[in-house]
């Protein structure tokens, strides 16, 4: 039987990531005694180990590529070099502002931040293991489950025995690797595997499924493939690992079974981006009443409701697209619906970037998923050089694509790979909110000359509706 001081909080939440920080402070400058747990990380993976610091080191690998192209643009630089201490350096001056940033934000809120373990112990109860020693029980009328998600390492044999690097260790690497393997074609894993491969190293992605960017379609994925291929990143496809042999960091061997053949790949490092696993397991959800679905995700319905009275989750732990911008949004939806609303997970339009160069960005439906789901669409696409501003740039590669309805001149979804791509989707993203016609884009006078002003050229190739549809 535990000694632990027992304190009480009107709410209580587990996790300081974007939702949860959000929610405690609002929760906290309303009136509410609330209280945060954060093991680790201060505001959670975004600006510590995730978004905001593999974006810092990316754009350092995008201004040497800029220097090593600079005689295209008249410049001449003579010799360079990487200097990865300097770049990690860089990236943690952000990290630490951007902590300094969060402490100030608690204590202007009148949350209580509190660094420790949490582990259920009951369904509004909660003890902690405090990271400066000695533990304290917290019982709250409200519980938040912000616990986030962690890399996964895929169950291939002598891969964990290997210690294969993560974003986390990678995106901490003060060398540049002399051959990196990268085990995953999704997004963490292309844009970490560009970005070294622009500091230097050889990289190698070893990907299981058909094709890169699994969710993307084929065009797409193809597209992407090529940028890789012409910057020198080596890519298997339909390459299942098999076995990894020795160590990273030092000498690591990955076999995979490709259709029709055996590939070994020797590297110096790899790299595992092969999806995240939620941090549900051994802190007592289940002893508490709180369900998970079948993946270990927390089982929450649309107003992120978990399974326990005066329990919710939010963020990618309940199973919500894993985006930071998605997780502000669960506190949002949590916020109003404590405000008496009526507010739902159910059916909200979520934009998403990879940050490659150039990079990709989509909102709404692929092609390929509006056929899965049997939905009748026109189509078109416009390549980027077309665009006259990449031109300005000597940023040409890539293409727009849009999906309309066949039935109607409702836009469906929206995807560029190219210069300024989250920027333009974001266009787009507000027409369909609005409930426009693609016709209005069409029409639109968009100011040149811009990477939007693309929409015009895009929309103006969408096909004319089969006779005798209304809309």
């Amino acid at each position: 039987m535990s000694n632990a001081p027992e304190q009480h909080f009107d709410a209580l939440v587990i996790g300081s990531g974007e939702g949860g920080k959000y929610l405690a402070w609002h929760l906290a400058r309303s009136g509410v005694r609330t209280a945060v747990v954060e093991r680790r990380w201060i505001g959670g993976s975004c600006p510590n180990t995730n978004c905001l610091p593999s974006k810092n080191e990316i754009w350092s690998a995008r201004v040497a590529n800029l220097i090593r192209r600079a005689e295209e643009f008249g410049i001449t630089t003579g010799r360079f070099a990487i200097d990865m201490p300097r770049v990690v350096a860089r990236k943690r001056e952000m990290v630490d502002g951007l902590i300094a940033l969060h402490r100030d934000l608690y204590k202007a809120s009148g949350a209580e931040l509190i660094m420790g373990e949490a582990r259920l112990i009951g369904t509004k109860s909660v003890r902690v293991a405090l990271n400066e020693g000695g533990e304290v029980t917290i019982k709250a009328d409200r519980l938040f489950l912000n616990l986030g998600t962690h890399a996964t390492i895929p169950d291939v044999p002598g891969l964990a025995a290997a210690g294969p690097l993560t974003h986390i260790e990678a995106l901490e690497l003060d060398r540049v690797p002399q051959h990196l393997i990268v085990l995953g074609g999704g997004y963490v894993g292309l844009e970490l595997a560009q970005a070294f491969r622009r500091f230097g190293a050889a990289v190698t992605v070893v990907e299981g499924g058909h094709q890169l960017a699994g969710r993307e379609d084929a065009d797409v994925a193809a597209a992407i493939e090529k940028v890789l291929r012409d910057e020198g990143v080596t890519v298997h496809l339909g390459a299942s690992a098999s076995i990894v042999e020795g160590r990273s960091g030092d000498r690591v061997m990955l076999r995979a079974n490709p259709a029709g053949g055996e590939l070994t790949v020797d590297g110096s490092d790899i790299l595992v981006a092969a999806g995240r696993t939620p941090n549900t397991a051994g802190i007592g959800l289940e002893a508490a009443g709180i369900a998970l679905d079948p993946r270990g995700f927390i089982a929450v319905n649309g107003r992120l409701e978990t399974s326990a009275p005066g329990v919710w989750a939010l963020g990618e732990c309940a199973g919500s697209p894993q985006f930071t911008h998605v997780s502000f949004d669960d506190f949002r939806v949590i916020r109003d619906n404590l405000a008496g609303g009526d507010r739902s997970t159910q059916g909200r339009l979520v934009p998403y970037c990879m940050f490659t160069e150039p990079p990709l960005a989509r909102v709404g439906l692929s092609e390929a998923e509006a056929a899965r789901q049997g939905i009748h669409v026109r189509t078109a696409t416009l390549p980027v050089e077309a665009v006259l501003r990449s031109r300005t740039m000597s940023e040409t590669t890539g293409f727009m694509k849009v999906v309309v309805s066949a039935d109607s001149d409702r836009i469906l979804g929206f995807t560029m790979l190219g210069a300024e791509a989250g920027e333009v989707m974001a266009v787009v993203q507000t027409a369909m909110l609005a409930g426009m016609p693609y016709t209005g884009l069409r029409d639109a006078i968009i100011a040149h000359p811009t990477m939007a002003e693309g929409l015009g050229g895009l929309f103006s190739r969408i096909p004319a509706r089969p006779s005798g549809t209304v809309g």
